[in-house]
């Protein structure tokens, strides 16, 4: 959500302030409720969209009206009084988040949130979370406080460019005397809607994360806004009837986006439309006709005075929640409905004791709004000091990389007998690993980063190629996280045998025949996905096909999410495998690891001094992981062959976190890519003489 400070600074110059404060309480009600967990509003999260209109609106409406009025901007004066509606409440909330991040966040999680909100404070975070958000695996730390602040980022970088365009747009009219400025401005604001619309269109599908969080592809929805301002001229000569039924459309098309569109969705993308042609309907009908329609009831009292605390409500609800999750664990949605209300009570007091004095000071130029920024910069430092609370830990680990050089990288499958052979006695001489548990969730292959894994919501494969692309021996990876997380080793070995490797992979999906389940749901992009995979190896004809998963259990029945049982799983990977050994193709398994049974990271992370605290049974983490179904499936598939690791990964009847100076573990069960590389040599051992074999 943007902040809708142009509200604040502009609606003298709209006549729409009730209409705008009601349709601001609507967006805000809308991400309230969403937010609390009310599943039969699944996309409430518009009402972030519908703030990004509105902001537009204003922002747009109050600095062409001063171009066209006083034939000049003074970015000095807009700056001013932006910083004073936005920073000072968004201060306040960045030092409640860093002592609810101090308070309740583990080592890792103290790293990761100090860090989201020093980027908050200097409206950055939208692309820090888009950078640590491209699939699930990436990042799996408790929700970040300040996580819904990346909206408010967007608005703050808006608001930071726009002047320079309609700068730029009113240099050129200036120099043209017979041009006028609102159709000047009309055309160089459609231009970047239309590009930032179809930019939204291509990278929605291709990395959703990034989409949803760019302030590239949220800038058309502002631009919508922003149109709808220099059209204001035009709007008012609307006919009465029309505009009034104008506004009740667009208000029912806001409302309806929330009720059938939800969360789980690949957004902004076309689907944003909805709610942003909507919003901009609601205001055109209020330029032409605000004493009637939809705007009439917007500017009913207590909507206008919820709207005036919208941006507070904002600010204040999602840390509320956030603290009370680490309290009470999953709130359901009437808890979540009761700390939705309680945020009014900070929010209230924020807006009384810090916004409206402040921006109070912003409106007399002989005062300064020093104190206000003071708030944000305190925020900042905060953040700051949480971040970097973990340092003295990290101290080590930083002067174990310089020294050590790249030793740890050269050990391939030999383990050593120093910093850690396996056992829990031997963690006791552990002085320092690599990498850091902090650095453990981006400790990932590089596959990651070249966007090689499909994410959740995306049904179409990614072909990503490494190795010798001219060989006649070609190896297909495919499979879910679990066989990418061995994609730096494979990749090395490839190399050196001088294989061409193909690799199409898809978050929480295996690669097989039955049903899973994702979300308490059948997971039919993962279906679909199956299928075009399938039909890519058709027509590639590999020599080999490397798979493994993490997943043991699928759907008996697809209607019923709770029918997941592992003989669904065995069934479904029989029927992959036969089809492709019937096809000649031979099919190499890598059985998945056993792993913690939660994120061994943080448990080192909170336990550096005493390891063998992150020590769990073999026997136990073995039946929970995938290979005890693989093995059964390779049973009635006696052609496929069998990788096993287990040795190299847990030699003992206790798995311990840390061999041979590294940390085994990242998200769940997953190998950090640094213990992956380790394991070079023990994978080429058993994977080179079966794909001779069968090339």
């Amino acid at each position: 959500m943007t902040d809708p400070a142009g509200a604040a600074i502009g609606a003298r110059h709209t006549g729409l302030r009730p209409d705008i404060q009601g349709l601001r309480a609507v967006a805000v009600g809308l991400v309230l409720v969403s937010h609390a967990g009310v599943s039969q509003l699944p996309g409430g999260g518009v009402g972030i969209d519908v703030f990004f209109v509105i902001s537009g609106f204003l922002v747009t409406g109050l600095l062409t009206h001063e171009v066209e009025s006083r034939g000049r901007l003074s970015l000095r004066r807009f700056y001013r009084r932006r910083a004073a509606r936005r920073l000072p409440a968004a201060g306040v909330v960045l030092l409640a988040a860093a002592a609810l991040t101090w308070w309740t966040a583990t080592d890792t999680g103290r790293r990761v949130f100090g860090a989201d909100i020093v980027a908050a404070a200097f409206s950055v975070v939208n692309w820090r979370l888009a950078s640590r958000s491209v699939d699930p695996f990436v990042i799996d730390v408790d929700v970040s406080p300040v996580q819904h602040l990346w909206a408010v980022a967007v608005g703050g970088q808006f608001s930071l460019l726009w002047p320079l365009l309609i700068l730029a747009a009113a240099w050129w009219w200036r120099r043209r005397r017979h041009a006028r400025l609102r159709p000047v401005l009309a055309l160089a604001i459609g231009l970047i809607v239309v590009l930032s619309f179809v930019w939204s269109i291509i990278l929605v599908p291709n990395d959703p994360s990034t989409a949803f969080f760019a302030t590239t592809t949220r800038l058309w929805e502002l631009g919508v806004g922003a149109l709808v301002a220099v059209g204001a001229t035009a709007w008012r000569r609307l006919p009465r009837a029309g505009s009034i039924v104008l506004g009740w459309l667009g208000l029912g098309a806001i409302l309806a986006s929330a009720l059938v569109l939800s969360s789980a969705m690949p957004w902004p993308g076309h689907r944003a439309l909805l709610p942003t042609l909507g919003t901009a309907a609601v205001i055109v009908g209020g330029v032409a006709s605000s004493a009637g329609g939809a705007s009439r009831l917007l500017a009913w009292r207590p909507a206008v005075w919820i709207g005036g605390l919208s941006y507070s409500l904002y600010l204040w609800h999602w840390p509320l929640l956030v603290a009370a999750m680490s309290v009470w664990g999953e709130l359901g949605a009437k808890r979540g409905l009761l700390v939705v209300a309680a945020s009014f009570i900070p929010a209230y007091l924020t807006h009384r004791f810090v916004e409206n004095p402040i921006r109070r000071v912003a409106r007399n130029r002989r005062q300064s709004i020093a104190p206000g920024v003071g708030v944000a910069l305190a925020g900042a430092v905060a953040g700051l000091v949480v971040a970097l609370s973990v340092v003295p830990g990290l101290g080590k680990v930083v002067a174990a990389l310089e020294g050590a050089g790249g030793t740890v990288l050269a050990q391939g499958s030999d383990t050593g007998t120093t910093g850690g052979d396996g056992t829990i006695e031997s963690l006791v001489s552990v002085e320092w690993f690599v990498p850091s548990p902090t650095a453990a969730p981006k400790d990932l292959p590089d596959a990651y980063a070249d966007g090689c894994q499909v994410g959740a919501d995306s049904p179409d494969p990614v072909r990503c190629e490494y190795g010798d692309p001219a060989s006649d021996v070609v190896v297909a990876v495919v499979g879910d996280s679990k066989i990418l997380q061995w994609q730096s080793t494979l990749e090395a070995i490839a190399d050196a045998e001088g294989w061409r490797v193909i690799s199409y992979t898809k978050s929480s999906c295996g690669f097989h025949g039955a049903v899973q389940e994702l979300q308490g749901a059948a997971y039919t992009a993962c279906t679909a996905w199956n299928d075009a995979v399938r039909a890519e190896l058709d027509a590639l004809s590999p020599d080999v096909v490397v798979t493994s998963q993490g997943e043991p259990y699928a759907l008996s029945n697809p209607a019923d999410p709770t029918s997941r049982i592992a003989a669904a799983m065995v069934d479904g990977l029989t029927t992959s495998w036969t089809a492709l050994v019937e096809q000649g193709v031979e099919v190499i398994v890598i059985l998945d690891n056993p792993g913690p049974a939660t994120d061994g990271y943080q448990c080192v992370a909170e336990n550096p001094g005493a390891l063998a605290a992150c020590a769990f049974d073999r026997e136990e983490a073995v039946a929970a992981s995938s290979a005890p179904t693989q093995v059964a499936a390779a049973k009635r598939v006696p052609e496929v062959q069998l990788i096993d690791l287990e040795q190299s990964i847990c030699p003992f009847a206790e798995c311990v976190p840390v061999i041979g100076n590294v940390l085994l573990w990242r998200q769940g069960t997953h190998l950090t890519d640094t213990y992956a590389r380790t394991l070079t040599g023990a994978l080429s051992e058993q994977l080179v003489p079966l794909v001779e074999r069968a090339a």
